[in-house]
């Protein structure tokens, strides 16, 4: 049944956003929403923009499940006003409120954005610009999202301050890049600076409400390809240095096996030199990646070679699977490349935990390997799909070019089943 929300009875809860400079900027729609509530709900700078309000106030504080089970509460015989910065339903507590009570019970009046705000006092049309927010998140992957954008606006916080990601960008050769720092946007004391990148890291003048800007100034620069296809001579190896890595062409066909997503969790078990870890989390630069290895010099190498791309939306584990599978996020995709041994065992624990729908991949280089997984697979119910991979590259010889093969891959995919689905 259709539902004209326009035509709905007056709701209990207004969401009301709100800028710096307090009552200024507010529509008279928001100011009588406010004179007709009977509690207010917000910051403490928030609600000091309402000396005059008569009714009860609530404070937001640390644990917002209890702020909102105590606006249900109240919103069975109350109208209650909720202050929020900017676009309440950016990045901000309107979504939470709205999923409390329902749409049908929430009315939302928006602000600018601190986002919107912090473009226009720069003068720059932020249409295709990415917004990320390290606000109260972790700043894993912010480095791998950076490789694939030319204009960002950053919500940070203490701990992802705009001085310790332009610290972290250095450290990664990331420097080219102009930086507007906007702080206290709207405010009486709001103050708009362009850094360079190394400029930035070494200041210690910045306000904690603040949103940063950061512009490519390398005009040679282009977005990297949607599918990574990075050379074997890109990556750290062990010795000999023709061994223990995914040569590229069956790279690019396991990880589409794979159906990454841009914020798929994945496992790499076997990482070896981490090159098919490393693509993968290219692939999903919101998502996570883990790449399981045994061997301490793979390890190190697996995190050089994460250190040298810049990629840090991926963590190194050093264990042995299926053991060191253990208390790791349920995976979207799997990819086994190698074993020690433990194909059938590896292959139970990575399915059983592999959430619906997701993959399951096999890279197998020896006969026993593949009759291994074709078998585990089997024992499931499953029928994988396998496919033969010969690759060929021409290489010189003399004045002349001849083609060289390589070992012969076989890739075993399985998908695991939605509920109600049948098995394939």
């Amino acid at each position: 049944m259709s539902v004209d929300l326009f035509q709905r009875k007056r709701c209990a809860v207004t969401v009301i956003g709100i800028g710096d400079d307090g009552c200024c900027s507010l529509t008279s729609r928001a100011l009588e929403a406010v004179a007709s509530a009977q509690w207010l709900v917000g910051g403490e700078r928030q609600l000091a923009f309402f000396p005059q309000f008569s009714g009860d106030r609530l404070v937001v504080q640390d644990g917002l499940a209890t702020l909102l089970e105590r606006i249900a509460d109240l919103a069975s015989e109350n109208n209650i006003c909720v202050l929020a910065s900017g676009d309440p339903l950016f990045f901000g507590i309107g979504s939470l409120v709205i999923k409390k009570l329902g749409r049908e019970h929430v009315t939302v009046i928006p602000h600018p954005s601190s986002v919107q705000w912090a473009f226009a006092r720069i003068g720059l049309k932020w249409d295709d610009a990415t917004v990320i927010s390290l606000h109260g998140r972790s700043r894993e992957g912010f480095l791998t999202r950076l490789k694939r954008e030319a204009k960002l606006a950053v919500l940070t916080d203490d701990e992802n301050s705009p001085q310790r990601l332009a610290q972290l960008m250095l450290t990664h050769r990331e420097n080219a890049w102009e930086a507007w720092l906007c702080e206290n946007l709207c405010g009486a004391d709001e103050r708009i600076r362009s850094f360079s990148i190394q400029e930035l890291a070494a200041c210690d003048d910045i306000g904690p409400l603040n949103v940063l800007i950061l512009i490519r100034t390398d005009s040679a620069w282009r977005q990297p390809p949607v599918i990574p296809f990075l050379r074997e001579e890109a990556f750290a190896r062990r010795i000999p240095k023709k061994g223990l890595i995914t040569k590229r062409e069956v790279r690019v066909l396991s990880l589409a096996s794979m159906e990454i997503r841009p914020d798929s969790v994945v496992w790499d078990i076997g990482a070896g030199s981490g090159s098919v870890g490393l693509e993968a989390a290219l692939l999903a630069p919101r998502g996570r990646v883990y790449a399981i290895e045994v061997d301490p010099e793979g390890v190190a190498i697996c995190r050089e070679n994460a250190a040298t791309h810049a990629i840090d939306n991926i963590t190194v584990i050093e264990g042995r699977a299926p053991e060191a599978l253990a208390g790791l996020e349920a995976p979207d995709a799997v990819f086994v490349g190698g074993s020690k041994g433990s194909m059938q065992e590896i292959i139970d624990v990575a399915f059983e935990r592999l959430k619906s729908g997701g993959r399951l991949v096999v890279n197998a280089v020896t006969l026993e390997n593949s009759a291994e997984s074709y078998q585990a697979f089997r024992n499931k119910g499953l029928l994988p799909e396998v496919t033969l991979v010969q690759i060929s590259r021409a290489e010189s010889l003399a004045h002349y070019m001849r083609f060289e093969a390589m070992n012969p891959i076989q890739i075993l995919t399985v998908e695991k089943p939605v509920a109600g689905e049948e098995t394939r």
